[in-house]
């Protein structure tokens, strides 16, 4: 059993995501960062399916009533188990009454907390994934409470502890750049439009959450009108309302929308774009698909690779 304290402002359950629904209005939802949540999960000798805690800005404080293996990645937030200094990135094994505290990152935004055996919750339309406008999912629908009591599943810890290279740990500090594929509507934006897209810096803005990231900059000009006809809305999608600022679509958007898309997001930088922190800026590269499908096919092998065991 994993016993809240603190929940943080928001901390959710997640898992891979509700794939299958989108016909229906309902998200995929799922961590915002896959990747950080990947490695969490293996880490603990989960497999990727496993259900864990997504931490938006701030961690919780927990108790454990059972011996377990957990991991925390994602942005770098500060671990302490019993008010000792914990390492993220790294299988940590806890005792029965050990209490856990994962606070604020200096960047990022997203930190993930993974449990040996997973987080056990109710399956709802084929997932756990939380999805908190539609109730769907997680705990109630909604983030985690002090005074729940989550079940892990059976425990499947590795029998080494797991680590990840130094150097395959992500740094969300500065300004990245962000990968995309212009379209599917790009004719609907003048020239100008498209320059400033990709010429100029954007910043994040704090109204940003798991269904969009809004941002401000160089205003993106249209051509005959921002409305079209709605159609459905990727993973990434970027959408340009009449003010010209886009608008990242990301885990938690709406199926169908009907403003004009410039680009799209690659799936392997939305990770890196959600974890851009209000204030901060990036900006935009275009490439086309087949570079985009042989970034993916890197990011996979990176995956493979990304969690060692460490040696007896």
């Amino acid at each position: 059993m994993i016993r809240i304290l603190e929940p943080g402002p928001l901390t959710t359950v997640q898992d891979r995501g509700r794939f299958g629904q989108l016909r229906y209005g309902i998200p995929p939802s799922g961590p915002v960062d896959r990747r950080a949540f990947a490695i969490a999960n293996r880490l603990v000798g989960n497999d990727d399916t496993a259900a864990a805690l997504e931490c938006t800005y701030m961690g919780p404080r927990f108790e454990v009533d059972e011996a377990c293996a957990i991991a925390v990645t994602g942005a770098p937030a500060p671990v302490t188990v019993n008010r000792e200094p914990a390492p993220g990135w790294t299988t940590i094994v806890l005792r029965p009454g050990d209490q856990v505290r994962v606070g604020a990152p200096k960047a990022g935004v997203y930190s993930y907390i993974a449990f040996s055996g997973g987080i056990d919750v109710p399956v709802v339309f084929g997932s756990r994934a939380t999805y908190i406008r539609g109730r769907l999912g997680g705990v109630e629908g909604r983030g985690v409470r002090a005074g729940d009591v989550l079940k892990s599943g059976p425990a499947s810890a590795p029998e080494r502890r797991r680590t990840v290279d130094p150097r395959s740990i992500p740094d969300f500090v500065g300004e990245p750049q962000i990968r995309v594929v212009l379209g599917p509507q790009a004719d609907r934006f003048t020239e100008d439009g498209i320059a400033a897209l990709l010429g100029g810096a954007y910043e994040m803005l704090p109204q940003s959450d798991r269904m969009g990231a809004r941002l401000r900059g160089p205003r993106i000009g249209h051509v005959r009108g921002h409305d079209i006809i709605s159609d459905g809305i990727p993973l990434g999608g970027i959408q340009v309302p009449g003010d010209g600022q886009p608008i990242v679509l990301l885990v938690d958007r709406q199926s169908t929308g009907g403003y004009t898309k410039v680009a799209t997001v690659c799936s392997i930088d939305i990770a890196r774009l959600g974890q851009v922190k209000p204030g901060q800026r990036l900006t935009f590269r275009a490439i086309d698909v087949a570079e985009a499908h042989h970034l993916l096919r890197e990011d996979a092998a990176f995956l493979a690779r990304a969690v060692r065991e460490e040696k007896p």
